[in-house]
């Protein structure tokens, strides 16, 4: 069933187009130019979007649907020991009309779940802050946010200490009004997906993996590797261009990549 939806979903769905920014490295510029209309460079008077770019991460705001519709970073070595946030805020510097309307839980067995995680940015007090604004935050299913979502996590948290990792994600919005359950007390949709891709590694050296995640209580650890796809196939669903090799974005991992020994994933 899960591979009939992503079928569907690639065929069907198109991404935004988002604005270029500069950065100070070639990571970053990666990290901030991939979502580019790559004819003028500059978002369609129809995308409404916001790029709101936080301290290590941005994140592209869809106002009409108040959450965020994409999120780039670069995942540099872990050198912080900062300590995660434990108030959820709304983003005082945003018109209101783009954000949810409270910072409330969300319930239902649906967590608060984070686009660009608090751990990766624990070398800034102000950085772990801003993750925990609801601009990066939307309905995850607890199972999911901290099963198979959180172990992409992990994966980036322990091979970000051999290579500078380029994540790119976003959300597959879908439309099933069964499981908006959010609407009335925050605002927002539930997304049917989320996807991510990882870069590692230049030139020869150069791998990626990406996934697309369905927002379910079957997305546990153990399941993680039946969500494994192709960057091409990402690029399909988003009708964005990722910066990876030609060769990199047909290859398909057999398996996610493991968590190496003696990892610290804190």
């Amino acid at each position: 069933m899960y591979y009939a939806i992503l079928s569907i979903i690639l065929l069907t769905i198109t991404a935004c187009s988002q604005i270029r920014p500069e950065s100070p490295s070639s990571r970053e510029i990666q990290a901030n130019t991939v979502f580019t209309d790559s004819k003028s460079g500059q978002i369609p008077p129809s995308g409404n979007l916001l790029q709101l770019n936080y301290e290590g991460f941005t994140v592209w705001l869809d106002c009409s649907k108040r959450g965020a519709v994409r999120f780039s970073y670069v995942a540099h070595r872990d050198t912080g020991n900062e300590a995660r946030a434990s108030a959820f805020k709304l983003d005082p510097n945003i018109p209101k009309e783009c954000e949810q309307t409270t910072a409330r839980a969300y319930g239902n067995n649906y967590d608060r779940g984070h686009q660009v995680p608090a751990n990766h940015l624990d070398y800034s007090a102000v950085a772990i802050k801003q993750s925990n604004y609801m601009t990066n935050i939307l309905p995850q299913a607890a199972n999911m946010n901290r099963g198979a979502w959180l172990l992409t996590e992990e994966i980036i948290e322990c091979y970000r200490d051999i290579d500078d990792l380029l994540v790119i994600g976003g959300v597959i919005w879908g439309d099933n009004p069964e499981d908006d359950y959010f609407v009335q007390s925050h605002g927002v949709k539930t997304p049917d997906a989320f996807w991510k891709v990882i870069i590692r590694g230049d030139g020869q050296d150069e791998s990626a993996i990406a996934w697309v995640v369905p927002n379910s209580p079957d997305a546990t650890k153990n399941n993680l590797d039946d969500y494994l796809v192709r960057v091409d196939q990402i690029e399909q669903l988003t009708g964005e261009k990722i910066p990876a090799a030609d060769d990199v974005k047909h290859d398909k991992p057999s398996q996610s990549w493991m968590i190496p020994g003696g990892c610290n994933q804190s």
